[in-house]
């Protein structure tokens, strides 16, 4: 038996991570990466202190399985700014939102989480294979652009908001199409 597979013999609890994140077709350096690029962020924002009491800085990862049954790892919250080729070195206020796809027949669903503004505030603009969504008011600051995972009627696209819950629900197309403003309801 190889001593890996053995529980005893494992080195942290953690080491049956790895083999469940590469059955799932992930791999275990690129998670370890992104977490120690996570926890790097969060020393710097906490070494460079806080500029205004009361600011927010909020970072993190969501899995979500595709339909091929492999999972992607997405991540979510403040972004950090780079420099050309380099590491963070900032984060900023401008947060990117948790975000979910879902994908009909028929029609694609995109639902993002954008707390503390008005629906006036969001500014969507369609386009056949991908959204574009911000904000940027004094208090908050938003900016995803989502891919698409099929080419949508840019006329088609609706938008609601109800409590910091955004809902986008578009068609879906075989022909493309110019960007379409989408009103916020």
């Amino acid at each position: 038996m190889d001593p890996k597979d053995d529980p005893r013999k494992r080195r942290s609890p953690f080491d049956a991570f790895d083999d469940i994140f590469r059955q799932m077709g992930v791999d275990p350096d690129e998670f370890e990466r992104m977490f120690h690029d996570m926890h790097k962020q969060l020393i710097d924002a906490m070494r460079q202190g806080m500029p205004e009491p009361g600011r927010h800085i909020v970072h993190g990862f969501s899995v979500k399985f595709g339909p091929d049954g492999k999972p992607r790892i997405e991540s979510f919250g403040n972004r950090p700014t780079r420099p050309e080729g380099g590491l963070a070195t900032t984060i900023s206020d401008e947060r990117e939102p948790l975000t979910d796809i879902i994908e009909g027949d028929m029609d694609i669903a995109v639902t993002m989480e954008i707390p503390g503004v008005s629906k006036s505030d969001i500014d969507v603009a369609a386009k056949p294979e991908s959204l574009e969504i911000s904000v940027d008011t004094e208090k908050r600051k938003y900016h995803k652009i989502v891919r698409l995972p099929a080419k949508i009627e840019v006329d088609s696209t609706k938008a609601t908001y109800n409590n910091g819950v955004l809902d986008i629900q578009m068609k879906k197309v075989e022909k493309g199409e110019p960007a379409h403003r989408v009103p916020v309801e």
